[in-house]
């Protein structure tokens, strides 16, 4: 199945380059090209892509603020589904986008092949947490976030401790081996944490593991 991308960016050259790699990939396919979020914005709701590369920083409308029209009202699971670019591994309004339903970031410098599994890693339902540099994103900017009392949202005792394993940016192997559990019933609890508690991804699950005192800041534990 071919993974339709639209393209955001208020560069050119930048446009270009990331529309002719993806295109050039078997099962991608840049779908459109918008130079600032207003246009992202409509051309996003006329093409209904599969992933949007969002720029953060352009002029008439942000990515930021693109980003939260178009998944407005876009529920769970469905598409599509944004990928922030930046230029700064520690960008505050990347932060804001995974509140706002982003489902992870991507620094504009990444390899080609970072970039291309980028697109179909979040195609696919995941979220882009698996970098160290998110796992300090998060945590950076959790620090100065109010936190909510500690609470999981009704999950079960297993469901939490999976929820701050994701927030730890463990894949579900990972969080299998860790827990001694088959991956396939990690992947259950996944669902279930991300059904209870109404967001869209793994992203999201991890700010809000943050934000509720389910894991804190700083050194594992």
């Amino acid at each position: 199945m071919t993974v339709r991308v639209l393209v955001v960016d208020d560069q050119e050259i930048v446009r270009a380059g990331f529309s002719a790699l993806l295109d050039g990939q078997p099962d991608l396919e840049v779908v459109g090209q918008a130079s600032n979020g207003a246009e992202a914005v409509e051309l996003a709701d006329r093409l209904v892509p599969d992933v949007i590369l969002m720029d953060v920083r352009m002029p008439v409308l942000d990515g930021l603020a693109a980003t939260r029209q178009i998944l407005a009202g876009v529920a769970p699971g469905e598409t599509p589904r944004v990928i922030m670019l930046t230029t700064f591994d520690l960008d505050e309004y990347v932060y804001d986008a995974l509140r706002a339903g982003a489902s992870g970031f991507l620094l504009k410098h990444s390899s080609p092949d970072e970039l291309t599994a980028a697109v179909r890693v979040v195609a696919a339902g995941d979220a882009l947490l698996a970098p160290s540099i998110t796992r300090r994103l998060v945590e950076d900017f959790a620090k100065v976030q109010p936190v909510l009392p500690a609470t999981a949202g009704g999950l079960t005792p297993r469901e939490t401790d999976v929820l701050r394993l994701i927030a730890r940016g463990q894949s579900n192997r990972e969080i299998a081996a860790t827990l001694v559990l088959a991956e396939q019933t990690v992947k259950t609890h996944v669902s279930r944490i991300l059904t209870k508690l109404d967001l869209r991804d793994r992203a999201q699950a991890v700010v809000y593991a943050y934000e509720a005192g389910v894991v804190a800041p700083g050194p594992r534990r």
